[in-house]
């Protein structure tokens, strides 16, 4: 809040002036700390504050009067796409922390474009954003710097990439999410197990994957490429990559989605061809959204806790926010598989 609350340069002092900037340089923390500390918040720690104020004293700082309509603490949630109800998990997670803590949230979504990454940026300096949580999306690396410069904590949930070292990431158990998906069908009987994968540009599809291949290695069962459908989460996609399934000369007789949407994708494909849903194929999905246990039939499923990863990231960022560390800088919550009526023996 560096921007909004506490721009200004010192009263003169022999020698000149110092900048706000200089005071925590000096103190050795963040720019939005020195804000905090003038502007008399509590989220800082006493012995940092104590460090701080210390140095405000000894170089005459003079707080500028407040301006009209200054606005409350803000954090930036940044997306690549808002278009599943995946995302709405995470944003009411969020909200909920953020909320709690009096500071509102701007939700905002880059379409892994750089020129919207860019503007976002841009307006993010504009409003003095607190902290940023970056969701299954890559910044470049300029983008990154400049937050760094501006003195803009940033935590990522499920990273699309590999992050910096010193940014935490909070995710999912993936790899043994998609471990206990195919081993639950393996346990009922099924050998021809078909996937549905997530873009192979995302750690958690990547690690669902494997997770996969594990189970069926762990089974005696060789991966069979051809088992194999390209996915991007999506219900299309879903459609689509059962379709190309369930056209091979011998069919799997179950199907693990990587998403819940490509598992509703999945069981449409079923439905029009007139393919009962578990009698003709079993599915199971990853996310346990609101809805799927709703379908026709209510669906198995992997539960990762999406909005309890949106309430870690908040809490995290806060605490960054403040210059403490989190417990740890990378964070994943367990995965459950959750049976439902969509999964049973091979006819």
């Amino acid at each position: 809040m560096a921007a909004r609350e506490a721009d200004a340069e010192t009263a003169p002092e022999p020698g000149g002036k110092v900048t706000i900037t200089e005071i925590a340089r000096r103190a050795g923390v963040s720019v939005p700390t020195v804000s905090r500390v003038v502007n008399g918040r509590s989220d800082v720690s006493p012995k940092t504050r104590a460090r701080v104020e210390d140095l405000l004293q000894r170089h005459g700082y003079r707080k500028r009067p407040a301006a009209p309509g200054t606005r409350a603490a803000l954090l930036d949630l940044v997306f690549n796409d808002l278009d599943s109800p995946w995302a709405v998990e995470i944003i009411r997670g969020v909200e909920e922390v953020a909320h709690a803590a009096g500071v509102g949230t701007v939700v905002s979504a880059i379409h892994g474009r750089t020129g919207d990454a860019r503007e976002w940026m841009r307006n993010l300096r504009a409003r003095a954003s607190d902290g940023v949580i970056l969701v299954t999306s890559l910044l470049e690396p300029v983008l990154h710097d400049e937050l760094r410069i501006l003195g803009v904590p940033l935590v990522v949930v499920d990273p699309a990439g590999s992050p910096a070292l010193d940014v935490p990431t909070i995710g999912a158990a993936n790899w043994a999410g998609g471990m206990a998906a195919t081993e639950h069908l393996l346990s009922l009987g099924h050998r021809r197990i078909g996937l549905i994968a997530g873009p192979p540009r995302l750690l958690c599809s990547r690690a669902r994957f494997d997770g996969y291949r594990a189970a069926l290695e762990g089974a005696g069962l060789a991966l069979d490429d051809s088992l194999v459908a390209p996915g991007d989460f999506h219900p299309e996609s879903g459609f689509a990559g059962c379709n190309t399934l369930l056209d091979l000369p011998e069919p799997p007789t179950a199907v693990f989605a990587a998403s819940d949407q490509m598992a509703l994708g999945a069981i449409e494909a079923l439905r029009r061809r007139g393919l009962r849903v578990p009698e003709d194929m079993s599915v199971v999905g990853f996310d346990d959204l609101p809805e799927v246990r709703w379908s026709a039939p209510p669906l198995t499923t992997i539960r990762q806790p999406l909005a309890e990863m949106g309430k870690l990231a908040v809490r995290t960022v806060l605490r960054l926010a403040r210059d403490e560390q989190p417990d740890s800088p990378r964070v994943e919550l367990g995965t459950d598989l959750v049976v439902r009526a969509s999964t049973a023996p091979p006819a």
